[in-house]
């Protein structure tokens, strides 16, 4: 994998992966496990796999287009409208999701994608999704334990 900055570049392709999630969630007032399995593991591994062309396009047309091709309809989940503090951006979220990710399929030895739909339909991502609570800005390794225990810690 070559590396361009800090991180790799698969690396990166999670990180948009995991913020077009909770930006299509925000757009359509789901959870984001919700849009995990709207979306599916086939189509999840595109947007991995094809990350890298998807971030250089518009975020909006993006996340439109695969709105449309999931049938993604509209829902009542609204985080950001309930957040009584300051609402972090979707790409805050994607980065505490990327490294949750990436922890969990190097400890598991397993792919990402499949790592992905463990985290997002797990409890944890609840709590994350909570920006009421402290939780998404919480040290990664605080995080990824918590979501190895089943439980907040």
């Amino acid at each position: 994998m070559g590396a361009e900055g800090r991180e790799s570049a698969k690396d990166n392709d999670l990180f948009f992966t995991c913020s077009l999630i909770d930006y299509i969630a925000r757009k359509t007032r789901n959870k984001r496990s919700d849009i995990v399995k709207a979306l599916g593991q086939e189509r999840l591994e595109k947007i991995y796999e094809l990350a890298d062309v998807y971030h250089s396009d518009n975020i909006d047309r993006v996340s439109d287009d695969f709105i449309e091709e999931a049938h993604i309809s509209n829902g009542d989940f609204d985080n950001v409208g309930d957040c009584q503090y300051a609402i972090p951006s979707h790409w805050d979220i994607g980065k505490v999701y990327k490294r949750l990710i990436k922890r969990v399929s190097e400890e598991n030895h397993i792919g990402r994608i499949e790592a992905l739909q463990k985290v997002y339909n797990s409890f944890i991502s609840d709590k994350i999704d909570d920006y009421n609570s402290s939780v998404y800005y919480e040290n990664p390794s605080y995080i990824y334990e918590c979501f190895r225990e089943n439980k907040m810690l």
